[in-house]
């Protein structure tokens, strides 16, 4: 069985084709990843922008090229925070059905959590039964998950959807570059307030945090020039670390910042806002270290397209959780 799966994110379009091969395993044979810059200015407009529309637009028809010479048997694309909250994405949804042939599903904030927290732990040494921790940092909000893996399938106890993200941070608290002390200031103390009611963690399993920002502070961290996926995805970073790299960034200007090994210089004017988020979250919980995973929503939805029916257990144990947004 050989799938595709998109994820459009506010900041992000990630892009994966997978195959099931015999013995269960999925095993990617194309993976991409493009900042289009979707939610670019959702949060005060709460509207998509038509060049936002059109450089993701671009992005998707590449994509489906790639699919298209894949031959992928079975397709689904997402959209996340961005396409959740804003208006005009009718003409975006028109030009996903003429490019793939499929709908696009606008999920809801628990079901991305949901998707992250089985795609983040592909592949990874996660304990089996113990309480796990997830993070997604999105650019329009962050999704925290815990749960637990039996018999290598997950089963989701506590999922949330903040609307705090890299973009949506930075559009609220930073107009200078290099940003100054009091944006700076402003950035940590929205996030810690965003995460005030984050349950404490249970297991003493280090969290995983997924998604871009930090896979790219991990790179920085270990000066990957180019960006290695496989160093980055199972790579414990300690939390002390993490605030070296994120005060680093913090005191140069955007120029500066993109010619960072392991800098992708797209992310470079969010990467501050993204640092301080995933920051409150380890400070939240008082752990040293945190496992980066280079996989998420994408991965997690294309082991559920790859199976005959889905996993309905899965999806009603989730459905029955509290869903908390975080204020705006």
């Amino acid at each position: 069985m050989r799938v595709a799966t998109i994820d459009i994110g506010t900041n992000t379009v990630l892009l994966l084709i997978a195959e099931r091969r015999a013995d269960g395993a999925l095993v990617a044979l194309d993976e991409r990843a493009t900042i289009t810059r979707l939610g670019e200015g959702v949060d005060v407009n709460r509207r998509l922008s038509a060049a936002a529309i059109a450089r993701t637009e671009a992005c998707l028809d590449a994509y489906a090229e790639v699919v298209g010479n894949l031959r992928a048997e079975r397709i689904a694309v997402v959209g996340t925070s961005a396409m959740r909250d804003a208006a005009g994405g009718e003409e975006l949804a028109r030009h996903i059905q003429s490019a793939f042939g499929v709908a696009v599903r606008i999920v809801s904030g628990s079901e991305e959590a949901r998707l992250t927290f089985r795609g983040a732990l592909g592949g990874l040494d996660a304990a089996e039964h113990a309480e796990l921790a997830v993070f997604d940092i999105g650019g329009g909000s962050t999704e925290v998950v815990f749960g637990r893996l039996g018999a290598g399938r997950p089963t989701v106890e506590y999922g949330a959807s903040f609307d705090i993200g890299s973009v949506r941070l930075t559009e609220r608290h930073v107009s200078h570059d290099p940003l100054t002390a009091d944006e700076f200031g402003a950035l940590s103390r929205a996030a810690r307030e965003a995460f005030a009611a984050v349950p404490p963690l249970r297991s003493p399993h280090p969290p995983f945090g997924i998604a871009g920002t930090m896979t790219t502070l991990a790179a920085i961290e270990l000066g990957l020039s180019p960006y290695d996926g496989a160093r980055v995805h199972g790579h414990t970073m300690k939390r002390d670390e993490l605030r070296r790299v994120v005060d680093r960034l913090a005191r140069v200007d955007l120029d500066s910042r993109r010619r960072i090994a392991g800098m992708e210089p797209k992310r470079a004017d969010v990467i501050v806002a993204g640092g301080c988020i995933a920051l409150a979250l380890l400070d939240h919980w008082n752990v040293n270290d945190v496992v980066i995973s280079d996989r998420g929503v994408r991965w997690g939805l294309a082991a559920e397209l790859a199976e005959e029916h889905g996993d309905p257990s899965i999806r009603n144990v989730f459905d029955s959780l509290p869903h908390t947004r975080g204020s705006r």
